[in-house]
């Protein structure tokens, strides 16, 4: 096969591979969180085979252990943040008014100690339009995760086809790799094996490292926060942790709705906001300082900036799918591309004067 032939070969692979995908995308659900479940838990399913366990034995202990601990936390957890949800929505508009009443006069008088002028803003107007605008995004979303028969079917798979596709892909996954091993072409297989290490090395940066991370700062933050006393603190807590994958927006959103509330609860105790200001302070801390550079360091590879282009790109692509896949598949092309941008740059398209490599 020519190597003109090889290319036209892996881009119809591709666009079917592609194709495939998007016609597909609304029954992925369950196969997706399958397999990252079965990516994320390898490593102690390996842990336990080189102690003697076998594989299906240490596959079914973990699996079981893994959902049920996952159902607990959903029964546990769930009423408790849904329920502080609709109590913060119910509380909104008195934050709105005690901001209006409180707050904005404030910050007029020191705005126009700078020169700028606050008068010609109505802040009732603009929070009140603005709020509207964020429930109805909020409840299209709602509307579109939990409303009608799809949404059913999608829970059904979830509990029903998720742990079945996790267990078999874990009980397999050595093999699965093995298998994929034996049909790489014979002339690049170190090079393709060398890619996959560093592909693997990324995502586990990634599913595994960003996952702890997230559920530490679920737990410290919304244990934080109901210590502290402040209303609505496990949901806000938790809210912040579970979103803080996407850089900056989880810990910023968090703190700006805690400070918020905690200014509107404890207007006569100012200790107390500080209070609340200093577990989201500690908490960033500990992300930054211990669990970042220990779980995840520099092995995503991606920028922020790329991080919240990948999770739009792929929510509005393929829906909560895409959310799911978007940052490990662009962190799977990041290492693509710097592997080719380094062939580039050993080529002669880089170095004019170096003659093309031959090529049998």
């Amino acid at each position: 096969m020519t190597r003109r032939q090889q290319m036209i070969a892996w881009v119809a692979i591709i666009t079917v591979t592609v194709a495939l995908l998007v016609l597909l995308r609304d029954m992925l659900l369950p196969f997706v969180a399958g397999m990252a479940i079965a990516y994320f838990l390898d490593p102690a399913a390996d842990w336990m085979e080189r102690r003697g366990v076998r594989r299906w034995i240490s596959t079914l202990l973990i699996i079981l252990l893994f959902f049920v601990t996952a159902i607990l936390i959903v029964v546990l957890l769930v009423p408790l943040v849904s329920d502080q949800f609709a109590k913060f929505m119910d509380h909104l508009p008195n934050y709105i008014a005690f901001f209006n009443e409180r707050i904005w006069p404030s910050l007029e008088v020191w705005a126009g100690r700078f020169g700028i002028d606050l008068v010609a803003i109505d802040p009732k107007t603009a929070l009140v339009g603005n709020g509207e605008q964020v429930m109805k995004v909020v409840g299209g979303v709602l509307t579109g995760l939990l409303g009608g028969g799809q949404a059913i079917f999608n829970v059904l798979s979830l509990l029903v086809i998720t742990p079945v596709v996790g267990f078999y892909l874990l009980r397999d996954w050595d093999q699965m790799v093995t298998r994929i091993d034996d049909y790489l072409p014979l002339d690049h297989a170190e090079t393709i094996r060398e890619q996959a290490r560093e592909i693997d090395r990324v995502l586990a940066g990634f599913v595994r490292g960003q996952m702890l991370v997230c559920l530490f700062l679920a737990a410290f933050y919304g244990l934080g926060l109901t210590l502290c006393g402040l209303q609505f603190g496990l949901f806000i807590g938790v809210t912040a942790g579970m979103i803080s994958f996407i850089p900056y927006v989880g810990t910023t959103l968090g703190f700006v709705v805690g400070i918020g509330v905690a200014i509107a609860q404890f207007w006569n105790e100012p200790v107390w906001i500080a209070v609340v200001a200093g577990v989201f302070v500690l908490g960033q801390m500990i992300e930054g300082n211990v669990l970042h550079p220990v779980l995840i360091g520099d092995r995503v590879g991606l920028h922020p900036v790329w991080i919240m282009f990948a999770l739009l790109a792929g929510g509005s692509l393929f829906g909560f799918v895409g959310i799911l896949i978007s940052v490990p598949l662009f962190a799977v092309i990041g290492v693509l591309a710097r592997f080719a941008l380094e062939r580039y740059r050993h080529s002669y398209l880089y170095r004019p004067g170096a003659p093309p490599k031959k090529t049998e």
